[in-house]
């Protein structure tokens, strides 16, 4: 029987932190480690705004210090933002939770720059969970002016 089949199984695998190299052959389905980032992508929420001379990225990562916090950019072109939240008191004697709510885990979040950003001009600021990072704009190209040609008289 191919147990690889049924959700409840990849569930317990995740939670149990079994290899993936584990039956991971017998299952066509995406890898963990895509599933993983793809739920991290999909609970971090975020909002992009364009400014006049800059863009944006206020992403919300509650309970993650600033010096845990990793932004890169990734293809030249790709921001990237995550960061990992463990849980607490996991180790000591006696605790157990009695309802957990709060998400633990991966956050991140991939936003596709613009051609006009400014990779050499990037700033990142955390204050109280949540993250602002800042791309400056490359100024506009200049307008083309019109070439004047003098004509000779012969």
């Amino acid at each position: 029987m191919d147990f690889g089949r049924f959700p409840i199984i990849s569930i317990l695998e995740d939670m149990l932190e079994v290899p993936e190299e584990h039956n991971e052959k017998s299952r066509n389905t995406p890898s963990r480690a895509y599933m993983r980032d793809a739920k991290a992508m999909a609970v971090t929420p975020a909002d992009v705004i364009e400014h006049p001379n800059a863009y944006a990225f206020v992403v919300d990562m509650p309970g993650i210090k600033g010096d845990e916090i990793k932004v890169q950019v990734e293809n030249e072109n790709v921001l990237v933002v995550s960061g990992e939240r463990q849980r607490e008191n996991k180790d000591d004697e006696g605790v157990k939770y009695v309802r957990m709510e709060r998400r633990m885990g991966k956050f991140m979040r991939k936003f596709q720059l613009p051609e006009n950003a400014d990779l050499d001009k990037i700033s990142a600021v955390c204050n109280d969970g949540v993250l602002k990072v800042t791309v400056q704009k490359l100024p506009p190209p200049e307008p083309k002016k019109p070439k004047t040609i003098q004509v000779q008289v012969a």
